[in-house]
This record gives C-alpha cells, sequence and structure tokens, in this order.
C-alpha cells in the first residue's frame, strides 16, 4: 500500500525498504547527479520513481542518515568497483589480446591515434615530470617527436640543466633507428600512459567531496562529524581532497587576477565578507589601490550579511576557479597539502 504524501513525516529509517532508501538519497543529490540514473536499469528506474513519488515527507535526520550510510558504503568491501584493470579482464574472455590492448589504449587516452599525438595532448608538467627521470637521449628523442610548441613547454619545465643537455642531444640527433623507437614507444605505453590512466581515475571519495563541496557551511561540517563518527578514514579522504574556499589562499598572483577579471564585484564583496584576514589581505593587494578602497567601503557599506548568502558567493568563486583552472587559465593547488596540482 502506496504511503500517501500527506501522512506523518518519515522520522526512522527502519520504516523504509531498500527502493525507499535509494529514492532519499536520489532526492538528496538533486538533478546535478543525474549521470546516477544513467547507470541504472529501467526496471531499477522504475522501482525507485515508484517509491520516490510515494515518500512523503522524511525528516532531516533520516536524509542524514542515509547519506552517511551510502558513503560509508561506498567505502566498503561490497562495492562492484568498475577499474581499467576489471575492463581489461572482461574484455580478454572474449577478445584477442592484440585488440584489447589497442581499445584499452584508447579508452586511457589522451586522445590521439598514435603515441606521438596521445603526448600531444598530456600536460606539460605532467610529461616534464615523467622525463625528467629518463635519460637525456630518450628525453631528446620523445621531444623531437612532438610539436614543437609543446616540446618548448616541456623543456621550460624541466630542470634547466638537464633541458640544456637534451637540447644538446637534439641538435647532434642521428635519425633513430626503428627498433629503438619502438622500444621508446612500448616504455612509454606501459610505464607512462598506463600510470597516467590509473592516477586520473575518479574513486569515490573524489565524488563525495565534490557533492560535500555544494554543501551550505553548516550542512557540510554536519555531514563531516557524522561519519567521522562511523568511518574516521572516508572522513580525512574527502576532508583532504575537498576544495573549498580558503584553499584559494594556494593561487599565485597572476591566478589571482585572472579569478578577479571573471568574478563579479558584488559577489565577491559578499565572500569576502566571510573571509579569513589572510585571504582578505590577498585579493586586495592583487587589486589597484583604488579599487581595494572601493570594495573595502562596499563590504563596510554591506553591514550584516547571512551566513547563508556568503556561503553561496564563495561557492560560486570556488566554481569560477574550479571552470577557469580546467581551461587551463589558472593553476589550483591540491587542498590536502601536497604538490599535487590540478590543471
Amino acid at each position: 500500500m502506496s504511503r500517501s504524501p500527506k501522512s506523518k513525516a518519515i522520522v526512522d529509517t527502519a520504516r523504509l525498504n531498500g527502493p525507499e532508501k535509494a529514492a532519499v538519497v536520489m532526492l538528496a543529490l538533486g538533478e546535478e547527479h543525474q549521470h546516477i540514473w544513467e547507470a541504472l536499469d529501467e526496471e531499477e528506474i522504475k522501482e525507485i520513481s515508484q517509491a520516490m513519488a510515494s515518500l512523503g515527507t522524511v525528516s532531516a535526520n533520516v536524509v542524514e542518515e542515509l547519506l552517511v550510510e551510502f558513503v560509508s558504503g561506498m567505502s566498503g568491501s561490497g562495492a562492484i568497483m568498475g577499474s581499467f584493470e576489471q575492463t581489461q579482464k572482461l574484455l580478454a574472455s572474449f577478445m584477442p589480446p592484440e585488440k584489447v590492448d589497442n581499445l584499452m589504449e584508447e579508452i586511457r587516452g589522451p586522445a590521439g591515434r598514435t603515441m606521438w599525438d596521445k603526448l600531444g595532448n598530456v600536460n606539460e608538467a605532467v610529461l616534464a615530470n615523467y622525463l625528467k627521470n629518463e635519460y637525456p637521449q630518450t628525453v631528446a628523442v620523445v621531444l623531437s617527436k612532438i610539436k614543437s610548441d609543446h616540446a618548448a613547454r616541456v623543456l621550460t619545465c624541466l630542470p634547466e640543466d638537464f633541458a640544456l643537455e637534451c637540447v644538446q642531444r637534439m641538435l647532434r640527433m642521428e635519425p633513430v633507428q626503428r627498433e629503438i623507437l619502438d622500444k621508446i614507444e612500448q616504455t612509454l605505453r606501459v610505464e607512462f600512459m598506463s600510470n597516467l590512466a590509473r592516477t586520473s581515475k575518479r574513486d569515490s571519495h573524489e565524488l563525495m567531496a565534490d557533492i560535500f563541496n555544494n554543501f551550505d557551511r553548516q550542512t557540510e561540517s554536519r555531514f563531516i562529524a557524522a561519519l567521522e563518527e562511523r568511518n574516521r578514514e572516508s572522513s580525512e579522504r574527502i576532508r583532504a581532497l575537498m576544495f573549498v574556499f580558503e584553499d584559494l589562499s594556494k593561487l599565485d598572483p597572476g591566478g589571482v587576477q585572472t579569478l578577479l577579471r571573471a568574478v563579479e564585484k558584488d559577489q565577491l564583496a559578499l565572500a569576502l565578507k566571510g573571509a579569513s584576514d589572510a585571504l582578505r589581505e590577498m585579493f586586495f593587494s592583487n587589486m589597484s589601490e583604488r579599487a581595494a578602497k572601493i570594495m573595502r567601503e562596499d563590504m563596510e557599506g554591506m553591514g550584516p550579511v547571512r551566513l547563508k548568502d556568503v556561503d553561496q558567493s564563495q561557492m560560486a568563486m570556488v566554481q569560477v576557479a574550479k571552470d577557469l583552472a580546467a581551461k587551463g587559465e589558472i593553476m589550483l593547488a591540491g587542498s590536502g597539502g601536497d604538490d599535487e596540482l590540478i590543471y
């Protein structure tokens, strides 16, 4: 018997069956995560939709408990984890090995028909970080095979003495034997491209960090605290992966100025109302004296502001920063304290 939307609010998870729990989680995640629906089959969508339509009111405590259960469950051993290794193993059960290797190489990316095309789509800092541990002669061969503008950017990222040695090897380089070239390609494919694909995979904690980034401050604190009680390891990983407003302090001056040009002045003023003194000063120091003075006056003229409005402005600025980073216009340092960079 379906539950009437006007019935008493659900305050106990024990009253919910599996499809109803799934319906609550999907409602809580909202339209921004519609890709989760795409992973379900038609019967599952129908079952969850029917449960969703007849849920009625669900208390905030129940929603919170189910979301924490959802996050904890993703870290448990009962989850199914799709990966390159699992996919390759499955394909190998009905495909010739050569075809499997070719297909997996295309799936792993970066996009490109040949190994040299693929290298051309790898960020220069990432490629340089790998090449700096290779022999200068090997690096010279690689740089001679990729586009000149990309090779120039890679050389700039290499240690200067090492880069000069590679340049000298390129100047003296004879035509490379096919066997040597094949060996270099194979090494790049096995040691570099496969590791690149593996490190770029997105695990469940990264997904949840993105979701937590979109919570307001109070909700985020509540969920992190609740998750910490049940699964401290997961809560710490999520916290480390989150990129929050205060992490903008790690931007270099060029990045700050690019972000300032992309953000509405009213939004910036509201966001800075809730920022630390150090972060405010960082933004002010990257403005002209006149612009900083006007911004300070605008902030003072606002008077008291709602925390909710400040949170929304800060979240919007973080999203703008992420969009700029995705386009390669700024560089964001991860909030976990490591030197990992997001490009």
